[in-house]
């Protein structure tokens, strides 16, 4: 009987303490939180960029962002203050910080979280944007073939191509700045040397960069 009563007000407790943590993280969404994971796999709820808060919908106005992908808030898409001497439309891309900055003047960059080489890939210079191109197809490089032989010989634009909703092609090197099929890959050391960026932030510096502008990669 003891052993009975024991039980009932263990699930008892356990109920309790369920509905309170559920109860907690609804209050947390509700404040305007934003739902990410740390490095350990757990869930946590962290700010949004200062001076703004966070949506799942469409933003109805400049303060709010949409955490499309579950990002954490450090890599939405925002403008920032930013004090360089490179032209207005400079892209300056800072692979230790997982940054990209398009430069708008006036002290100011629009910053994107961005993915980068993973160890032994890493690289830097100053290049130029030679080719923009939609929904591109890819050819992986002979060398990377190698090291990854189950990969195709080519594979035609679209929802699955690893280079996403568009490519930014950087001199007459083999990297892009490009879109991905794995947003969570986002502020992470992943790619043979190629930039990514989530679809919608790559659509949005595709619209704002032009042709010719200068690529910098530190």
């Amino acid at each position: 009987m003891r052993i009975s009563v024991l039980k009932q007000n263990i699930m008892t407790w356990g109920l309790a303490l369920l509905l309170a943590l559920l109860v907690g993280q609804s209050a947390l969404a509700g404040n305007g939180l934003v739902k990410t994971q740390n490095s350990f796999g757990q869930t946590i709820y962290v700010s949004p960029p200062a001076g703004m808060t966070a949506t799942t919908g469409t933003p109805r106005n400049g303060l709010q962002v949409k955490n499309k992908y579950g990002q954490h808030p450090k890599y939405l898409r925002q403008v920032v203050p930013y004090n360089s001497s490179e032209a207005k439309g400079t892209i300056i891309v800072d692979t230790g910080a997982r940054y990209l900055y398009l430069v708008l003047g006036k002290g100011r960059a629009m910053r994107y979280g961005i993915g980068v080489a993973r160890e032994g890939f890493e690289w830097s210079g100053t290049h130029r944007i030679t080719a923009k191109r939609e929904w591109p197809s890819w050819t992986p490089p002979a060398e990377m073939r190698k090291r990854q032989p189950e990969l195709p010989a080519f594979m035609p634009g679209g929802i699955n191509n690893p280079l996403g909703a568009r490519a930014l092609y950087i001199g007459s090197t083999l990297y892009r700045l490009h879109g991905t099929t794995h947003p969570s890959t986002i502020g992470r050391k992943v790619s043979s040397g190629c930039i990514r960026l989530t679809n919608d932030d790559i659509i949005d510096l595709y619209q704002r960069a032009s042709i010719g502008a200068k690529v910098i990669v530190i």
